[in-house]
């Protein structure tokens, strides 16, 4: 069996407990740095998620009815990412989250308490969250990779294609007439 330990946000390991040890054919090293990987990349889609419920549930104007339901479709495909992302982290013989605190420890998605934000910005500050997201997945699947993890890198190329799905609505529900930038 593997001695799998999650890495903390300090870079410390924390010992996986031997009830909960996974077995697997992947480097001690491999382990530690694609479970911290993609720790972090489940916070960030706690965050995300919650993000863009938020504005789900405050969205406003005349383009409401489109928003909220596009907002609450990429709520929901958001959040299932959440389970695959921590059970790939638990097979390979990681730690995962366990609370809140550690979601706001790890994440790198900044949070949004205004309390209004117009549907535009809206739709813009989450097509930024979520460029970012593909961004770091790219980065999480390179590292993946450079262990062999087969399965790591092919379920972060469907959620990078996700994502970037969401970006594309986003930045085509987001534009004004004639205003193509991104």
């Amino acid at each position: 069996m593997s001695k799998a330990k999650a890495e903390n946000k300090a870079g410390k390991s924390e010992k996986v407990s031997p009830d909960l040890d996974t077995p697997t054919d992947l480097s001690q090293e491999g382990v530690d740095k694609i479970s911290a990987t993609l720790n972090v990349l489940l916070a960030d889609a706690f965050a995300v998620y919650m993000k863009t419920k938020n504005f789900h549930w405050h969205v406003s104007g005349r383009h409401f009815r489109d928003y909220h339901l596009l907002l609450d479709e990429q709520a929901a495909a958001i959040f299932a990412t959440t389970d695959e992302l921590a059970e790939r982290v638990r097979k390979i013989g990681g730690g995962t989250l366990r609370s809140i605190g550690q979601v706001a420890k790890l994440q790198t998605i900044k949070d949004n308490d205004e309390s209004f934000v117009p549907p535009r910005e809206m739709l813009r500050e989450l097509m930024e969250d979520n460029k970012k997201m593909a961004a770091a997945m790219r980065k999480a699947r390179k590292l993946a990779d450079d262990y062999e993890d087969v399965g790591t890198t092919s379920l972060l190329e469907n959620f990078i294609d996700q994502t970037e799905r969401r970006t594309w609505f986003l930045f085509e529900a987001s534009r004004q007439e004639g205003d193509n930038a991104a």
